[in-house]
């Protein structure tokens, strides 16, 4: 059983999330506000949020923005009734994991918060523990991630995106095939959102070594883990 926080001012909405989380066999706590919501994760983090960005007292994206910068790796969904690419970008480069358009029904925003949980804890323990290429190490049991040594702040989906990566290094991998990877459901998504994923990996990971280079854009068909061996773009 997942603990979910529910964050909403509507609380006609909250209540009808509130049954079909239950019923999807979900453990539920429910925040009117943003600021209320922070201290309450700060007290007792759940597995994962579903939040509103117009909340009062704190919004979603500033909500969303002081969890990552303290830290926390809790999965982020955020909720919007604005349908532009701006707050989906925005919002994702504060670091939520993903975003699903209001009105929405409940049926793909309990796929959505499926996949997420899968995603966070979606291996099993077994011989394969971690994943490394060219100083990144991929610990899978933990979700963690270091480079150089040095750990790296990632959120769930940033850290299942660089495993599609590191997986098939020098091989191209189309937005959509990184979609697919990081989502795991078959819902509508702009795959121009993965461009937004890897801007954001490589921002941490230029923090650790300047020069970085190793995720590579090519140009029409996707992105690929280039190695030491492969040639550069004349």
């Amino acid at each position: 059983m997942a603990r979910i926080l529910l964050i909403d001012d509507d609380n006609a909405l909250l209540d009808v999330l509130v049954v079909a989380f239950q019923a999807a066999g979900h453990h539920v706590e429910r925040s009117l506000d943003g600021a209320a919501a922070l201290a309450q994760l700060q007290r007792s983090p759940p597995d994962l949020v579903v939040s509103d960005i117009n909340l009062p007292a704190l919004d979603g994206f500033t909500l969303c923005r002081r969890l990552r910068e303290a830290g926390s790796q809790v999965p982020i969904l955020l909720l919007t009734a604005r349908d532009t690419e701006i707050d989906e970008a925005l919002g994702l480069d504060l670091g939520a994991d993903d975003y699903l358009t209001k009105p929405f029904s409940t049926r793909v925003l309990l796929a959505r918060v499926a996949a997420l949980l899968r995603r966070r804890g979606w291996r099993e323990a077994g011989p394969e523990s971690t994943l490394s290429a060219d100083g990144l190490e991929l610990f899978l049991e933990q979700l963690q991630a270091r480079f150089r040594g040095q750990p790296v702040p990632v959120t769930v989906t940033e850290f299942r995106l660089l495993e599609a990566l590191i997986r098939r290094p020098g091989h191209v991998l189309s937005r959509d095939q990184l979609l697919d990877a990081t989502r795991g459901d078959d819902s509508a998504a702009a795959d121009r959102i993965i461009d937004t994923y890897v801007r954001r990996l490589r921002r941490k990971l230029e923090a650790i070594e300047r020069d970085f280079d190793r995720i590579e854009t090519v140009i029409g068909a996707g992105y690929r883990w280039r190695t030491a061996a492969d040639p550069e773009d004349p």
